[in-house]
């Protein structure tokens, strides 16, 4: 069990420490990739052709986010089905959509990016996370255990029913508002805006391993 007593807390001071403890964790074969998702610009991204798309995601955000070598590798099996004429077609659609939508619709965003062969929930949630930090945060099993974890947490019943294994696109809707309420939390506390969603979630990742 997490000790995530620290949750209620608004102090700028422990939240930082917590958020320095995720370099701690990243492999140091992975720091040079985990870097560049850092620092990604959007814009690149969005005027990328299909093709260079479909390579950013091949190369380097599936290898982000899927680090276990069998999981990169079966979720990159589905992805290569979008290799085709066709496939590159609903691909182009789905990055138009990515760069269009109403950035405050959780939903809509989720919806869009798991759209994209090889990407449920938790690889969708990542994808926008990295592309729009103000807006979004990573949601899997570590963030769901993490709040699992949280005493007096709204909602907590809702989050308890998940399955942390496969999360539903409900699921990640609220963990991602869950998010999204701590940073405007912290930020106001503190007079910051340095707090996101994106964040947020790396927090709860080190409260987890």
């Amino acid at each position: 069990m997490a000790d995530m007593a620290f949750w209620d807390s608004n102090d700028r001071g422990i939240w930082l420490n917590k958020l320095d403890k995720y370099w701690d964790y990243v492999k140091p074969a992975n720091r040079a990739l985990e870097i560049e998702m850092e620092h990604l610009d959007e814009s690149q991204v969005r005027k990328m052709p299909v093709q260079k798309f479909y390579n950013f995601l091949y190369e380097k955000y599936f290898v982000w986010k899927y680090t276990a070598p069998n999981r990169l590798a079966t979720t990159r099996r589905y992805l290569e089905k979008h290799d085709t004429e066709q496939g590159m077609k609903s691909l182009q659609r789905i990055q138009n959509e990515l760069f269009s939508f109403d950035k405050r619709n959780i939903e809509k965003g989720l919806e869009i990016a798991s759209g994209i062969n090889g990407l449920g929930i938790p690889g969708a949630s990542g994808l926008l996370s990295i592309l729009f930090p103000e807006y979004f945060g990573t949601v899997d099993q570590f963030v769901v255990k993490a709040l699992m974890d949280v005493n007096e947490l709204q909602r907590k019943n809702e989050i308890l029913a998940m399955n942390p294994d496969s999360l539903k696109l409900n699921d990640g809707v609220l963990l991602i508002e869950i998010l999204r309420s701590k940073s405007d939390e912290l930020n106001k506390a503190n007079g910051t805006t340095e707090w996101t969603p994106r964040k947020i979630d790396k927090v709860l990742w080190v409260s987890r391993n």
